[in-house]
């Protein structure tokens, strides 16, 4: 099994110094499948955990999971430069699923996906300031439309919804969580300092969760374990392996080759896999007028995918 993995590896040009820009691309499309299938999956099961117990659990046994493997191929060795490091990039993520949470209780979900659709373009301020990136106008136009497009599929095409759409205080409290999300992949091209992704992914993960552990500590004992059904857990565990283990490895494998702006732009991806997904599921097919915001933001997403 070593050897056939050692020679999947080697085919791919994991672990090289040249890798293949069209297979890291490829890496980046299943990671947006993936997280994709977070949201359904998410639904299913968070009425049965509280929001944050569940997200601290799933960051909890990923840490679990992956840990035992990352010290087999790597050794696990403490530095506290590396510490303090994976700690800020986790401290983003957390911030924005503690804001996505909390702005829950106060406005709908159906805004918060609205206001999500920014992140792409804050990354991308973000790595203009912190990273040097330079954006051309092509890119600026497309992360527009990017934003254009996915409101377009949100609203499912329909102006009256976007226009009734009200602000309060829980999008002002999501749109703070998505500032500290698109911090995510600029800070990991920046603070990467050599080591193995798989190494850092392992100390996100671990101090992510020492992260969740400060906000769920208090509701901890008060959660009847006992009542949890067994569908959650299934989908606790997909979720820390699948669109937590795999997607945070692939997002920061892909930051140093393709950089923060270009990662992020397959957030846009999103809406059209939402709707496979559904289709698969057998929700049906949206209303025609929701497919030009598609074609849109799949436009958008190539457009920056094609510039250097």
């Amino acid at each position: 099994m070593r050897q056939l993995l050692r020679q999947y590896v080697d085919r791919f040009g994991i672990g090289k110094e040249k890798r293949s820009i069209i297979f890291v691309h490829f890496l980046m499309v299943i990671t947006a499948s993936l997280v994709s299938t977070s949201f359904t999956v998410g639904a299913a099961i968070t009425r049965a955990l509280d929001p944050v117990i569940l997200t601290f659990i799933r960051f909890t046994l990923a840490t679990a999971i992956f840990g035992p493997l990352v010290h087999f191929r790597y050794g696990l060795r403490f530095s506290f430069s590396l510490f303090l490091r994976c700690a800020m990039i986790s401290g983003c993520l957390v911030i924005f699923f503690v804001c996505m949470f909390l702005s829950l209780r106060y406005t709908s979900a159906l805004n918060t996906s609205v206001i999500f659709a920014l992140v792409p373009s804050i990354s991308g301020s973000y790595a203009i300031l912190i990273n040097g990136e330079r954006l051309g106008r092509g890119q600026l136009l497309a992360l527009v439309c990017g934003i254009i497009g996915v409101v377009w599929v949100i609203f499912r095409g329909d102006p009256a919804q976007l226009l009734a759409m009200e602000w309060n205080r829980g999008d002002v409290i999501f749109l703070g969580g998505c500032f500290a999300m698109g911090l995510y992949t600029p800070l990991v091209k920046l603070l990467h300092r050599g080591e193995s992704m798989a190494v850092m992914t392992f100390w996100v993960l671990a101090t992510g969760s020492l992260w969740l552990f400060v906000f769920a500590a208090g509701n901890l004992p008060t959660v009847a374990w006992s009542g949890v059904p067994l569908f959650a857990w299934i989908g606790v565990a997909y979720l820390a392996v699948f669109t937590t283990i795999i997607t945070f490895f692939l997002t920061q494998y892909a930051v140093p080759y393709l950089g923060p702006t270009k990662v992020m732009a397959y957030s846009y991806l999103y809406p059209g896999l939402v709707l496979l997904i559904d289709l698969a599921l057998g929700h049906g097919l949206p209303p025609l007028r929701v497919i030009p915001g598609v074609m849109v933001v799949l436009v958008a997403m190539f457009v920056l995918q094609s510039y250097k």
